[in-house]
């Protein structure tokens, strides 16, 4: 099967990291709430902090353009 050519070839890539960070962001949210909170307060807020920072950069990581795409050129 001939992959489409429509698909730029990052493609796989760029939407692996970009979950790998949303599950990290998830998982820290989670972690804070049921783990570390009943042990240290200041912990689960700074988690919760970083967790709230990584969705801008898995957008920014997610989209960025690698050598070789042109998937952003307007033909």
């Amino acid at each position: 099967m001939q992959p489409d050519p429509r698909v730029p070839r990052s493609q796989p890539r760029r939407r692996r990291r970009y979950f790998l960070l949303m599950g990290t962001a998830v998982l820290l949210f989670v972690l804070a709430g049921a783990v570390v909170y009943p042990f240290s307060a200041a912990a689960a807020i700074a988690m919760c902090v970083v967790a709230a920072a990584l969705p801008p950069v898995a957008v920014i990581v997610g989209n960025r353009r690698e050598e070789g795409d042109t998937w952003w050129d307007e033909k």
